[in-house]
């Protein structure tokens, strides 16, 4: 019997970020790759809808100046980040107070710089304290940041995990610190950096979200969530992604479509979604994931808070975290227009509308009643829970010629997808062999913002 005629030594199912990603390393490793994507556009979740002027962010995933993938990824040496203020701001009992690691501007010693209430009015004798408590819970806090900023992440991911949720849902490096600051601190920014309403989250997960917290700045990429797969995309050979095209089955050396037959391989990469993955290949585990519902409005007078992440100590509303979004990233709204993007975790309300409204009219202390709603994006399964036991590094080789990449195998955020998928093509080079360079070491450019 004569062999079949290989179409391309690796087909890449799904052109999310994790499988560009993965394509760009094996096209640098000399392999002919072929990306085959059932929507007409790629990015999966990273998607950015428009809207007269605007750019909007179906899912808003907040990223970090220090993912390292960010630098190592071949195909991004064009992506600039837009970066938040440093810190965030955090609401509680009606007024605003900044809270920000001293890290994300240029080092871990003073590990935090608080705390500047930015309410107009003067603070009563008797109003409660900030939510980071007194004197000595914010030095505490001071060095669990220190410590977490100075811990190298792979330490930080070998560490034991706990088979269950602590009671109180604090990370490990939150150990010793005042109730009232990982309640009104750790736990709205652990929501936030994980997209988890819940406190009880992987120790090791949250950890890691901390740590990037601490050693970098908050940022979006310049453009919209899909100026990543974007770049890319349009760095790969023409005619490697192929748009519009159904997978309905897979093998270790072809992958079969509806549209267009069979395409024949030495190898295959299924960089789907979990969910997706698991119908290509039953028996597969699927984790749970989180909804996100994210608002975007506009208002011809942004709200007094600068380009900062603005949470709420209280939880007192749906909205989980916002920001003015157009003061971070300029080009994501028209010239005299302020866009306001703000996320909700878990199932939303029945009266999403008037609840968000309600809620922002507080946070940002202005009406909301004149804002117009851009856009409302509800995602059922948009971010992989990190709940424990964890495994942050699920096996990326299924069998030999059969490998999965995605966040739902590594740490559930964009570093994650894009580590995930350097995991993978190592272990598919290392089986099949081949030549050329998997790594790139260029810096990202960043954009900050003023404080």
């Amino acid at each position: 019997m004569l062999e079949p005629a290989y179409q391309a030594d690796v087909v890449v199912v799904g052109a999310g970020i994790a499988g560009l990603a993965a394509a760009q390393r094996l096209t640098s490793a000399g392999m002919t790759t072929a990306v085959l994507e059932a929507a007409h556009d790629v990015g999966g979740r990273m998607a950015t809808e428009k809207v007269d002027g605007f750019r909007l962010d179906r899912v808003g995933r907040l990223m970090s100046t220090s993912y390292p993938e960010l630098r190592l990824t071949p195909g991004l040496d064009a992506l600039t980040l837009s970066a938040f203020d440093p810190g965030v701001l955090l609401h509680s009992d009606g007024r605003r107070h900044r809270v920000g690691a001293a890290a994300s501007q240029g080092g871990a010693r003073g590990a935090l710089h608080t705390v500047r209430a930015l309410a107009s009015a003067p603070r009563p004798p008797s109003a409660p304290r900030a939510p980071l408590g007194t004197a000595v819970d914010q030095a505490r806090l001071v060095a669990a940041l220190a410590r977490l900023a100075g811990t190298p992440a792979d330490r930080l991911l070998a560490r034991p995990e706990s088979p269950s949720p602590s009671p109180d849902g604090r990370a490990p490096a939150a150990r010793g610190l005042s109730a009232r600051t990982v309640d009104g601190f750790v736990r709205p920014l652990l929501a936030a950096l994980m997209c988890d309403p819940e406190p009880a989250v992987s120790g090791r997960g949250a950890d890691l979200a901390l740590h990037f917290f601490a050693t970098g700045r908050l940022c979006v990429p310049e453009g919209g969530a899909e100026v990543l797969p974007h770049l890319l995309a349009r760095s790969l050979p023409a005619g490697t992604v192929h748009t519009g095209v159904r997978v309905t089955s897979v093998s270790t050396t072809s992958v079969t479509t509806a549209e267009h037959g069979v395409f024949r391989c030495r190898a295959v990469l299924l960089a789907t979604g979990a969910r997706t993955a698991a119908e290509l290949l039953p028996g597969l585990r699927v984790p749970d994931a989180h909804p996100v519902t994210v608002v975007h409005h506009t208002t011809d007078e942004a709200p007094a808070t600068g380009g900062a992440l603005l949470l709420d100590a209280d939880r007192g509303g749906p909205v989980a975290h916002t920001a003015v979004l157009s003061a971070v990233d300029p080009t994501r709204a028209p010239a005299g227009r302020a866009l306001v993007s703000s996320t909700v975790l878990g199932p939303p309300p029945a009266d999403l509308d008037t609840a968000v409204r309600t809620h922002l009219a507080r946070l940002y202390g202005t009406s909301t009643a004149r804002w117009e709603t851009l856009a409302v994006h509800h995602t059922p399964e948009a971010v992989p829970s990190v709940r424990p036991p964890y495994d942050p590094h699920r096996p990326v080789r299924l069998l030999a010629g059969l490998y999965i990449c995605g966040e739902h195998r590594d740490t559930g955020t964009v570093q994650g997808a894009l580590h995930s998928a350097r995991r993978a093509t190592d272990a598919l080079v290392a089986d099949l062999g081949a030549t050329g360079s998997l790594h790139r070491a260029d810096p990202v450019p960043t954009v900050p913002r003023a404080a």
